[in-house]
């Protein structure tokens, strides 16, 4: 009995995989057409260049095993880059599209999004975790910048003078973050705080009001998700 649940459990697990998978092939495809045939002509190539060897050698049953699995493993990398590549591609010039990315965050980080926000649509999304709380600006640069200065002030006043405040504004220009890189960027931030000291930052933090504002959910799929970093303990 448990091993038919068990069993049960498996197949579940398999066909949400697939489904997964399927998700994240219609999604890229309409940015990128040619993602299948590009992850196809990467697992034959690696499977072609082993079986040659082995072929060579005197060796073509171990080596073209090892083609088989080594194809699969690039075809896998490959996908999953070009996965990403469209997911990004799709959310530039999308208003929130920082705070879809810092959403992709593990545990350890608090992400609030649309902490300040302007009639323009700029916007200043706010991270508390290990490194303190991060300030990310999305908007025309010739705005952002006052307004995430703006968000800086009324910060620190009720965070404390002990609490490091990063900014960052998301975009393409220079002494910006490119979103595809954002996640990563505040992922390196230098550890300062405890973790204690990290929920005490956000409860200081929950004082201050609550800009409510309609962000976009995606265009990143439920089912298909961003690498996501370490937790921080």
């Amino acid at each position: 009995m448990a091993r038919e649940k068990g069993d049960a459990k498996d197949g579940e697990r398999k066909q949400g995989r697939i489904a997964q998978i399927r998700t994240a092939y219609r999604m890229t495809r309409k940015a990128d057409p040619l993602v299948g045939w590009v992850t196809l002509a990467w697992a034959l190539g690696v499977f072609a260049v082993l079986l040659g060897i082995g072929l060579l050698i005197g060796l073509p049953i171990p080596l073209g095993m090892l083609g088989v699995a080594s194809g699969f493993l690039a075809a896998t990398i490959v996908f999953g880059r070009r996965v990403e590549r469209a997911a990004f591609a799709q959310l530039e010039g999308q208003t929130g599209a920082a705070a879809a990315v810092l959403n992709t965050l593990k545990r350890g980080w608090t992400v609030t999004p649309a902490v300040g926000v302007t009639r323009n649509q700029d916007i200043v999304h706010r991270v508390v975790g290990r490194p303190g709380i991060v300030l990310v600006g999305e908007g025309a640069p010739s705005r952002v910048g006052n307004l995430v200065a703006n968000e800086r002030k009324r910060t620190a006043r009720v965070a404390g003078p002990d609490v490091p405040i990063y900014e960052i504004v998301a975009g393409d220009g220079d002494g910006e973050i490119p979103l595809r890189k954002l996640q990563r960027h505040v992922m390196k931030l230098p550890r300062n705080l405890r973790p204690g000291e990290v929920g005490e930052v956000n409860k200081r933090l929950r004082a201050l009001p609550q800009t409510s504002v309609p962000l976009p959910k995606g265009p990143l799929p439920r089912n298909v998700r961003l690498p996501k970093g370490p937790n921080l303990r």
